[in-house]
């Protein structure tokens, strides 16, 4: 079996294979190799290795294989560095002559072979190009045998260098030493946008490293389920929205609207799935995720999903809270204390109190007439007093009943013969005596009461209707002096005679 040693040169696209002939040349070393073009001087990429004669022709075909010369020693280096600075030099003159010349290339550069009988000048151009006077020009002013050289735009950035999208120095340039096709195939299979500008490279081709994830690309795809396929979960069906290659996940987007990530590894396939697949003769692919998988999953929302779907199912365990945890503390609902109800509460009414009932409703609505002393004391203190005109109980001479205190500000509420409460008017009713004088009207309610006359001169009304003229006035005539006192002003009001009978009670 023949050894080779891989040898890297400046200007080349890929490895040339050399016969070490024993020199010893291991990774790493410069050495000084006999080319087609003559004496050159590269670069060991590996160490010397036996290969088989299918693959040795499957290299270099049917050239002959070539041997190194030497390892290059400390002043072939120096030697190399002199033709490198010539070649660098030679550049400018280069670039004039082509552009005198008129010809449609691009000038790469000029490189001086190791034994400096030779320059090979590199150059790129979409066509083949005409460069025989070019030839002669170079040579009259290199004073150099010359070597026209033409290059694709892919070797051209190889040589010049510069840097990718990614912001590393371009892969052509570091380590890529062969030039394998690229297709847009290998574009959307990774699932990329078709913009030229972002899967080009410097060189205006399709990017090298396209081909790298390629394989692993299609490896998932073909194992993972389809985009769009329904995924059977415990919180309901998913949809397939999203691929996560270099992680093999796959994105599901749930039927509440959230997305969760889950490993292909973690998927299973039903029975239904195996047996299509079998049916079909393809790849069995999952389709379901079970509950240890979610269980599995750092998210908050699913969690929180997981725990409703127990509560439903009954199956969440109950939450115990520590006797000992000082900082659960239970508030107590506040009630309100009513004495007033109690006693109206316990002593009842003909009106629908109940025994142990609680005395918050109103004053009016309480049944008998222990009730309504014991609330009218203790409850009303509270409550908000609304004014009224005079009290009729005052004019009609009542005194308050047996058992019951008079309270400035309001009126004590009439009973009924059967001790159930009378009905509450605005205007009680007024019996007509002599004294009040005037003529009667009956009220709305089934009462009379005075009908108001007025007197030349007189704006306060006379003393005979004093009790609703006097109350209307703000001022309640004294007992028995209603007649012989001048009538004071009367202040109007803007409710008029619709206004009740407000004011205090006879005292």
């Amino acid at each position: 079996m023949p050894t080779i040693i891989p040898v890297k040169f400046t200007y080349a696209a890929r490895d040339l294979w050399f016969d070490p002939a024993g020199t010893g040349a291991q990774e790493a070393d410069h050495v000084i190799c006999s080319t087609e073009r003559g004496t050159e001087i590269g670069l060991a990429t590996a160490d010397a290795r036996e290969v088989s004669e299918e693959e040795l022709e499957h290299v270099i075909g049917h050239a002959q294989l070539r041997s190194v010369v030497r390892i290059a020693t400390d002043s072939d280096l120096d030697r190399a560095e002199q033709l490198a600075s010539r070649g660098e030099d030679a550049m400018p003159a280069f670039r004039r002559l082509v552009g005198a010349s008129g010809l449609d290339m691009k000038p790469v550069g000029v490189e001086y072979l190791f034994d400096g009988e030779k320059a090979v000048c590199y150059f790129a151009a979409e066509e083949r190009v005409d460069f025989r006077q070019l030839v002669r020009d170079l040579s009259r002013e290199l004073h150099v045998r010359i070597d026209m050289r033409q290059i694709g735009v892919r070797e051209e950035a190889a040589i010049v260098g510069g840097y990718g999208h990614c912001g590393q120095e371009l892969c052509c340039r570091r380590f890529n030493m062969s030039f394998d096709p690229v297709s847009i195939r290998m574009a959307k299979e990774q699932d990329l946008p078709l913009n030229s500008t972002k899967i080009s490279g410097a060189c205006g081709r399709l990017m090298c490293c396209l081909r790298y994830e390629f394989e692993a690309y299609r490896d998932f795809k073909g194992r993972a389920p389809k985009r769009n396929a329904v995924i059977d979960t415990p919180l309901g069906k998913g949809k397939i929205i999203e691929y996560d290659t270099p992680k093999e996940q796959i994105c599901l987007r749930l039927e509440s609207g959230k997305q969760i990530r889950v490993a292909l590894a973690d998927m299973t396939a039903s029975e239904a799935a195996c047996k299509k697949s079998k049916e079909l003769g393809c790849a069995c692919r999952p389709d379901t995720v079970t509950r240890e998988v979610l269980d599995r999953l750092d998210s908050p929302d699913v969690q929180m999903a997981l725990a409703e779907l127990d509560r439903k199912n009954g199956v969440a365990p109950e939450q115990t809270v520590d006797a000992a945890d000082i900082f659960v503390s239970t508030r107590r609902k506040r009630r309100r204390s009513d004495e007033g109800g109690n006693a109206s509460g316990s002593a009842g009414g003909a009106r629908g109190g109940k025994p142990g009932e609680k005395g918050n409703r109103p004053q009016h609505m309480r049944g008998g007439a222990q009730g309504q002393a014991a609330g009218g004391a203790a409850g009303e203190d509270g409550r908000r007093r609304r004014k009224r005109r005079g009290g009729a109980d005052a004019a009609n001479g009542s005194a308050p009943a047996a058992g019951q205190q008079a309270r400035p500000g309001r009126s004590l509420q009439p009973t009924a013969s059967d001790g159930k409460p009378a009905r509450r008017r605005h205007h009680q009713a007024v019996e007509a005596t002599p004294e009040r004088g005037g003529d009667q009207q009956p009220k709305r309610g089934g009462g009379m009461r005075p009908k108001r006359t007025r007197r030349p001169g007189d704006k306060g009304g006379t003393a005979a209707s004093g009790t609703q003229q006097g109350n209307a006035g703000g001022q309640r005539p004294a007992s028995g002096e209603g007649a012989d006192t001048a009538p004071k002003p009367r202040r109007r009001h803007r409710g008029g005679r619709g206004r009740g009978n407000g004011g205090s009670d006879a005292e």
